[in-house]
């Protein structure tokens, strides 16, 4: 295979002089080439990365709730101590209960010691219940991921009645 710099009729730079351009140059052979994207590192990995952190509109709009009568015996599953009788606590979609100061750093940017970086997530901790975020291409990933596994139980459901 000719080189780009060949199959264009131009010459490649001299390496002390413009060390950018030429780095230009050979992403544009990549993508005349079409390079897959990921080789590239231009698209992440969602099944291998953490989620961004959820939509800070999301999480502001999580449901207050009063704890009464019974659900005083609940534990809030971050920190295990039970809710007080009038406390308020935030309810997650997935109706999970959290005390505010147990639940807000989980959806936002959190130091996470054991990684020495920071972490973030868009999910309850209990159940994994994800909450919008406000990265596009990871919504993207979750739109898919979606669409594949409606089409897998739609294919099974379909294999299930042929032979029931």
């Amino acid at each position: 295979m000719a080189s780009y710099f060949d199959e264009h009729d131009c010459e490649l730079l001299h390496p002390e002089q413009d060390a950018q351009t030429n780095m230009l140059l050979e992403l544009a052979r990549s993508l005349f080439n079409r390079m897959d994207f990921e080789d590239l590192g231009l698209v992440v990995d969602w099944d291998h990365h953490l989620p961004p952190p959820a939509a800070k509109t999301a999480v502001e709009n999580l449901p207050r709730t009063v704890i009464r009568g019974s659900q005083a015996e609940l534990k809030c599953p971050v920190c295990l101590l039970e809710f007080e009788e009038e406390e308020t606590a935030i309810e997650m979609p997935c109706h999970h209960l959290f005390h505010s100061n147990c639940i807000l750093p989980w959806l936002s940017k959190t130091w996470a010691r054991t990684l020495h970086c920071f972490s973030q997530t868009n999910s309850c901790p209990l159940c994994r219940h994800e909450l919008p975020t406000d990265d596009d291409t990871y919504e993207e990933y979750r739109r898919d991921k979606a669409r594949k596994q409606q089409q897998k139980h739609r294919l099974e459901n379909l294999h299930g009645a042929m032979y029931t």
